[in-house]
């Protein structure tokens, strides 16, 4: 396993469509791996293959509460098939726009079809936070950031905040 970096806005590779994998083999594993250290390392609850640059619909996911015991969860070519009537609220912060966080109303529940880490097809049933970390995830599958779902002057206050940090990281 390996750390990737993590690409931060405005990296033009964030808004962009990603490729379904083909095939889940060797490669595609060691992918999953290195998202999975990456994300914990960070730290973060999920992380994207546009956020490393690796343009192909992978996610990787662990929102336990017990990080003494940790659940992830590695999905390939996910697929919401269904979204609730219900919305929730809820603060949603995004590794690829640093220390920056809003208010985003999604559907409370999704279904998700995906292949495991082997190839074998899934469908779960999620809701709460793991609802909401999943269609931030397959969101940024599709160029889509949280930011998308905030009016522009919101959007653009974040975007500056973020490349002030970064100017002043590189700087420091």
């Amino acid at each position: 396993m390996a750390l990737r970096e993590i690409l931060i806005v405005p990296d033009p590779r964030l808004k962009q469509e990603c490729d379904p994998v083909s095939e889940v083999n060797d490669d595609i594993r060691q992918i999953l791996d290195d998202m999975l250290e990456t994300m914990y390392d960070a730290p973060g609850i999920g992380l994207a293959g546009p956020q490393i640059g690796v343009m192909k619909r992978l996610i990787v996911l662990d929102v336990s509460e017990d990080k003494e015991t940790p659940a992830p969860l590695k999905m390939v070519n996910p697929e919401i098939i269904w979204e609730s009537e219900d919305c929730a609220v809820y603060q949603e912060g995004c590794l690829s726009i640093p220390d920056q966080y809003a208010d985003v109303e999604r559907p409370l529940e999704v279904g998700v079809r995906y292949l495991d880490e082997n190839g074998k097809e899934h469908e779960i049933e999620a809701d709460g936070l793991l609802a909401t970390c999943i269609q931030h995830e397959v969101d940024h599958l599709d160029g889509i950031l949280f930011t998308d779902y905030l009016s522009a002057l919101k959007r653009n206050m974040i975007l500056k905040k973020v490349i002030k940090l970064q100017k002043s990281k590189k700087s420091a």
